[in-house]
């Protein structure tokens, strides 16, 4: 009996986009789920002769709603080694990461030809993710595998979510921890299928592709316009870049049958975030900053520059996440046993239209 139960820790995802296979290692916290949208029908009337008064109901099922699905990779940037089964490039020595097939379906359409994703600039000197091709209607979809004992060698379930895209992303910096993104999104209906074969998993289980978050550096400039200096000198004790699509799925209404989802729309994208740090009273340090936020009441949108390079300035492997333009929150105050600030931003596209809000840089070691 024991070897029908299946634990979380065994489980194996795979992510297919056409004839392609990635294995993508996920973290404990998974999750995958689908509900019902349903109708009921209740009488309400006064008694008969007898006194007798129906008091049933019924239930309808309208539609499936969308399936949900949330898990957390680790952000793990490589240089591939060439050919060979499982590779991920061609060419040796190009950047890629592993998890790079989540960041395609939330930045375009998901087009994958000649190792590369539309939106993805692999090369030998790092691999660029930008958001050029975001501007559409829906981006690029994928289906998804959860294989249910996919680690061991008994009985194996496997859960397959069709038409699945990314609506949001969120990368915490929590200083004792390995940088880590947060996935979630949805998809149209979830069924039992048959587990496929990665065609893609290089570095998967290779060991020196985490990344340190204690090594993470902020920079933040400014145009140096009164009461703001050019540049902030900060020491981060933890943030978090949070990147949003908003999607939502179209499911129609059609009566007498049992709905299924269509489609997904994308809504207005987002990048926000947070950043802390002690109140630091040295020159150009986070007590200045603070100070110059709560003395500008005369200006309506702030451009700061926010660069977060976690795993720090230089070393590898690391991420970089390079904000142009920002608006900066008034910091607010944590009392601890060190006083410290949190402030919240939102980074700004330079046009209403434009796509360049932020451009995220894998440097693989």
């Amino acid at each position: 009996m024991a070897d029908t139960l299946y634990f979380s820790r065994d489980t194996k995802v795979y992510i297919e986009v056409g004839s392609s296979v990635w294995e993508m290692p996920v973290l404990d916290g998974f999750s995958f789920s689908q509900a019902t949208n349903a109708s009921e029908i209740t009488l309400n009337e006064m008694s008969d002769s007898s006194g007798v008064s129906r008091r049933a109901r019924q239930m309808f099922t309208d539609s499936f709603a969308p399936a949900e699905w949330s898990f957390s990779t680790y952000a793990r940037p490589f240089k591939s080694v060439g050919t060979g089964d499982g590779k991920v490039d061609d060419t040796s020595g190009v950047h890629h990461a592993v998890e790079e097939v989540l960041w395609a379906m939330m930045v375009g359409d998901g087009a994958y030809a000649d190792y590369a994703f539309t939106g993805i600039t692999p090369s030998s000197a790092n691999s660029i993710i930008n958001f050029n091709a975001s501007n559409r209607v829906t981006l690029g979809t994928c289906n998804m595998y959860f294989v249910m004992g996919g680690a061991g060698g008994g009985t194996k379930t496997t859960y397959k979510i069709e038409g699945c895209c990314v609506n949001e992303a969120a990368l915490d910096f929590d200083i004792d921890g390995i940088a880590a993104i947060n996935w979630s999104g949805f998809g149209k209906i979830i069924t039992e299928a048959t587990a496929p074969t990665a065609t893609v998993y290089e570095a998967v289980a290779s060991t020196s592709n985490f990344i340190r978050n204690r090594l993470t550096n902020l920079s933040v400039t400014h145009a140096a316009s009164a009461p703001f200096v050019a540049s902030y000198d900060l020491v981060l004790t933890g943030g978090n870049v949070t990147i949003s699509n908003g999607i939502t799925f179209l499911t129609p209404e059609t009566l007498g049958v049992v709905n299924q989802p269509l489609g997904h729309v994308t809504g207005t994208r987002s990048v926000s975030g947070n950043f802390t740090c002690y109140l630091n009273a040295e020159a150009d340090s986070s007590a200045d900053l603070f100070e110059a936020l709560i003395e500008s009441t005369n200006v309506i949108t702030h451009d700061f520059g926010l660069t977060f390079k976690v795993g720090g300035a230089t070393g590898t492997p690391r991420i970089e996440l390079a904000m142009a333009s920002c608006h900066l929150e008034v910091p607010t105050h944590s009392i601890d046993d060190v006083i410290s600030i949190e402030t919240n931003f939102h980074a700004l596209p330079s046009t209403i239209s434009g796509t360049d809000e932020l451009v995220i840089t894998y440097v693989g070691a």
